[in-house]
């Protein structure tokens, strides 16, 4: 199709140039970007679109320009994308159009970085996005899945005493499943989860989609808390997706 299809249909017909640029953006809600660059988007020409595409915790902003020059146009599209992304600043992970976590594997692999996971509530999903992509071994270590007690104990090293005097759900347990797997893994970086996807097992101190991620080097180790909903995938992508964005 692209060496000898696409080249005939060019040469046959005279066809409009059609440029698209994304950036892919985590952390921040769709509306929020909208208001940020609001200035910006009023001043794209009417020959460039700006479009929003949200995902759980990801909005990709793309710029498709449509003309006759395609020099003109790209230039064009790289002068606002560079705007855009000087004002959105941090929340800017790549500018292509590729999943986050690919971003992640690209990041890292290019610094030869590595990484491993301590998955409770997600099961094993955060693991799943990373190894569905080609080349992914050359970052990612492995993990493990522990959702009992005895297995964070006796894998990741979590102290009986921290689970029962604070819960699997704590920042106390997450920060001793990361730390665990950074070193019993070897790896560079170390993400861990441990929450209550639903749609059961919530009390009123931690109710369902009470979720805490951890992200740890040999340098620093850094844990946040979050409050998804009540429908279960939806707190295991949303978990998932946020683990990657902390990464």
């Amino acid at each position: 199709m692209e060496d000898a299809v696409i080249p005939k249909l060019k040469a046959a017909f005279k066809l409009p140039v059609i440029i698209h640029h994304t950036i892919l953006t985590a952390g921040e809600g769709e509306s929020y970007l909208a208001e940020k660059i609001a200035d910006i988007e009023d001043s794209l020409p009417p020959y460039i679109k700006l479009a929003y595409l949200p995902k759980l915790g990801q909005v990709r902003l793309r710029l498709s320009a449509y003309g006759e020059n395609e020099t003109f146009l790209k230039e064009k599209v790289e002068g606002f994308a560079a705007q855009i992304t000087e004002r959105v600043g941090a929340s800017v992970v790549a500018q292509e159009d590729i999943p986050l976590e690919k971003a992640i594997l690209n990041f890292m692999a290019e610094r030869e970085l590595t990484l491993s996971t301590a998955e409770s509530c997600t099961g094993g999903y955060i693991a799943h996005l990373i190894t569905q992509h080609a080349g992914s071994s050359k970052v990612f270590f492995g993990g493990a899945v522990s959702y009992s007690y005895e297995l964070k104990e006796s894998i990741l090293g979590v102290k009986n005493e921290t689970l029962w005097q604070y819960g699997a759900v704590s920042q106390e347990t997450v920060t001793e499943m990361v730390e665990g797997a950074l070193l019993n893994f070897k790896s560079d970086y170390a993400i861990a989860v441990t929450g209550i996807a639903g749609p059961d097992g919530g009390t009123d101190e931690k109710p369902v989609g009470t979720v805490w991620i951890g992200v740890a080097c040999a340098k620093k180790t850094v844990t946040r808390k979050f409050q998804f909903g009540s429908k279960r995938q939806q707190n295991i992508e949303r978990t998932a997706i946020a683990g990657a964005q902390h990464a």
